[in-house]
């Protein structure tokens, strides 16, 4: 199996109850190497963007509203299957559905303020990374 890349957000909910760390280790006890990681405040326009493919839901505002109302902290992780290890380790969606020990089972406060995001496939992983880094901050 080859290594692949995908992203992880660690969403304001976490970073605003100060996360980030145990997060992260969380991420690293799983196996995936944190290669690329910045701490930004996503404008209006960069959350739109990114959301896009929700923009006919009915979330999309107030996801984007979520988004922007605090800092997120944005990780490239790299692992041999590692959009699939890093949504293992992140747990389902919805936080009453995630299992155990799981950071969204752990530390959700809501379906929204579900403590972090990440790539749900390969394909969208390498669009999602490159729509956060340059070639040149991720460092392997």
């Amino acid at each position: 199996m080859a290594v692949e890349q995908t992203l992880s957000i660690i969403k304001p909910d976490a970073t605003r109850r100060n996360l980030t760390g145990a997060i992260s280790a969380r991420l690293e006890e799983a196996g995936l190497r944190i290669v690329g990681q910045k701490r930004i405040r996503l404008s209006r326009e960069q959350a739109e963007a990114f959301y896009d493919v929700h923009k006919e839901r009915p979330f999309y505002d107030s996801l984007c509203d979520f988004m922007t109302s605090g800092p997120v902290v944005v990780q490239v992780l790299e692992a041999e299957n590692a959009v699939a290890l890093n949504r293992e380790v992140m747990g389902a969606t919805n936080p009453a559905d995630a299992a155990p020990r799981t950071i969204r089972a752990d530390f959700a406060e809501s379906l929204e303020a579900n403590s972090v995001h990440g790539s749900d496939s390969p394909d969208n992983a390498a669009i999602e990374v490159a729509f956060f880094f340059s070639d040149g901050e991720i460092v392997g």
